[in-house]
């Protein structure tokens, strides 16, 4: 294993302006009168980006970990050629997520959640006794459920029955992972419900979803990556987003590259899309609403079976506290933006024909949405253009190789009792 030292740094409440100390695993600051993110500062202003044998911990100089855990790889960068060329842009850079050895990406889950996941287990205290919980629409807990499985920490982990296909792997996971679910017709927003009266128990901790300054600062090394890549902050960055964590902890990674003060002083726009119909988020910023418009369950559910992208069905997303994506998006000058099935399903073979390698139906959203905003003459084509593909290569991976799926322990209904979820999860942890 390379050498590390954990790189010092303190906490920021967004709102306030608060600077405090991390006790291990804070997730926000109860000072704050009103909701807020908390922001890790970094004792170094400048990242020194180590060699690529440190696997994603290339970027630990911004990562609030404590150790380096085995396994890990780094989002790719490169310039594009084919899909620039037929979109007419000089200056379109690719960040890959997924497995495409041909140019070094080795993610073997084949989605960015495992930036996520290598940081936010290598920020757990040593001696942690209680059992993490993940809640996720499919990619977070794939990744969670690998990271967990080959470093032996225990994982609880919370996905809708429908989306389970989700959770395959090629070995056998350690015992060590947990899956429960919640039944047929429910979605992510069930699924937190569920791995939130679990976390009633004192057996388990919440992960912390976009609170987690690790899961934030774990996505934005795609945009380390682009950045040193390149060799200055992109003009504008493409994402699929459903719960716009991605797209926040960009916008951070902006902000530390630009006090590093070697890549420009420019804030990317950030270009976030959604898949039609299901549009939460979309809508709010269409109404100029800081706070997310109704949504009524039923039909939000009945529009997240409808999208191909399910990755992207979060009914409670961090868009209206001090810090989340609303913020984000005024401060950049960005763009909520939308994509259909059959945009993001045309866009994905596109990318297929033109750059080698399969995508997942979220980053075919992102192109399809930047697809768009060309034709529409919206950038020009000099701009430096920043593509993060949150995932991909997973046909590639997965051919030739007999695949183990993770069953649920149990399958709880959409409204389960409480006493009954807690007693259950404890029972598969003793």
């Amino acid at each position: 294993m390379e050498e590390f030292t954990p790189t010092r740094y303190t906490l920021e409440c967004v709102a306030t302006g608060r600077e405090f100390e991390d006790d291990g695993w804070t997730l926000e600051d109860h000072t704050s009168p009103t909701p807020s993110l908390v922001r890790a500062r970094y004792a170094r202003k400048q990242l020194e980006v180590k060699p690529d044998s440190y696997g994603f911990y290339k970027f630990c100089d911004w990562l609030p970990v404590r150790r380096m855990l085995k396994g890990s790889s780094a989002p790719v960068t490169y310039r594009s050629s084919g899909l620039a060329r037929h979109l007419g842009l000089e200056n379109l850079w690719i960040t890959f997520n997924g497995w495409y050895p041909a140019i070094g990406a080795k993610m073997s889950t084949c989605s960015f959640k495992e930036t996520e996941a290598f940081s936010v287990c290598a920020r757990i205290p040593e001696g942690e006794k209680r059992v993490l919980v993940v809640a996720s629409a499919g990619n977070t807990a794939r990744a969670f459920a690998k990271v967990c499985s080959d470093n032996r920490i225990p994982l609880l982990l919370s996905v809708p029955y429908d989306n389970i296909r989700a959770l395959w792997f090629e070995h056998e996971l350690d015992p060590c992972v947990k899956l429960i679910s919640c039944e047929r017709g429910g979605d992510y927003f069930d699924a937190i419900h569920l791995s939130n009266l679990a976390l009633k128990s004192g057996k388990f901790y919440a992960e912390g979803g976009a609170k987690n300054i690790a899961r934030r600062d774990g996505m934005a090394t795609t945009v380390l990556s682009a950045t040193t890549t390149i060799g200055r902050i992109p003009d504008y960055y493409f994402q699929a987003v459903g719960s716009g964590t991605g797209a926040i902890a960009a916008w951070e990674a902006n902000l530390r590259l630009i006090e590093d003060g070697r890549f420009g002083s420019n804030l990317m726009k950030l270009m976030v899309a959604q898949n039609a119909p299901f549009v939460p988020m979309y809508d709010a910023w269409r109404a100029n609403s800081r706070q997310m418009l109704p949504y009524d369950d039923d039909k939000a559910r009945r529009d997240a079976e409808i999208i191909d992208a399910k990755v992207l069905s979060n009914r409670r997303p961090p868009y209206s506290l001090a810090g989340g994506l609303y913020d984000a998006l005024k401060a950049t000058g960005g763009e909520m933006l939308v994509a259909t099935n059959a945009q993001a399903r045309k866009a994905r073979q596109l990318f297929k024909e033109l750059e080698g390698v399969d995508i997942y139906s979220a980053a075919g959203i992102a192109l399809a949405s930047l697809i768009k905003e060309v034709a529409a003459g919206h950038i020009a084509k000099d701009a430096v253009v920043m593509l993060n593909v949150t995932g991909g290569g997973e046909e590639h991976f997965q051919e030739g190789k007999e695949l183990s799926y993770l069953k649920p322990a149990h399958v709880f209904p959409l409204n389960p009792d409480p006493a009954e979820v807690i007693a259950t999860v404890e029972a598969l942890f003793e």
